[in-house]
């Protein structure tokens, strides 16, 4: 059973490889990275051919997976782009010749912002804040005991109050 299922599943690859290998080459926009990226597309299709369900649209199912291994490892690569500094505060540092400029105005806007993220009720306070230190929506909806959705849009609505809040706070200054 498991052999007609991974043999079905070989034949519809075949017949979608060459629509599977474009879309790799528009992802990465080179030919080497886009052809390990077909062939660990085509690797994770093979082992994973029991979670596929028959019927459904396998090309979907197919760049979908494409797509995952994609963003995962353009999020490995940036992780492996930054350095952690040793001193014994352990700050994240990018990698990279930028140059920061001690402006007073950012540190004076950054606090006025935090304070508007303060007002903010608790329900949309704290989902924005857990994404802004980085969680991803799954683990704070997990973290909070609620359903992605709702985390999802809390956050929305969190950053549309203090941009509307923001641009108050502004317009009020230049009159």
């Amino acid at each position: 059973m498991i052999y007609a299922i991974q043999n079905q599943i070989q034949d519809q690859l075949d017949r979608i490889s060459n629509s599977l290998r474009a879309f790799s080459l528009k992802l990465t926009g080179n030919s080497n990275d886009a052809e390990d990226l077909y062939q660990d597309t085509a690797l994770r299709i093979i082992t994973n051919a029991d979670k596929y369900n028959p019927g459904t649209n396998f090309k979907a199912w197919a760049v979908t997976i494409m797509r995952n291994i994609f963003i995962n490892n353009y999020r490995k690569k940036v992780r492996r782009n930054m350095i952690i500094d040793q001193t014994p505060n352990n700050y994240y540092l990018n990698s990279g010749d930028r140059v920061v400029e001690n402006d007073g105005e950012t540190s004076v806007a950054f606090k006025e912002l935090m304070s508007l993220v303060n007002d903010l009720p608790e329900d949309f306070r704290r989902p924005f804040l857990m994404a802004y230190a980085g969680y991803k929506y799954d683990e704070i909806a997990e973290e909070l005991d609620s359903p992605l959705g709702t985390i999802k849009s809390r956050i929305f609505f969190a950053r549309k109050k203090l941009q509307k809040a923001y641009k108050n706070i502004m317009m009020e200054r230049r009159a």
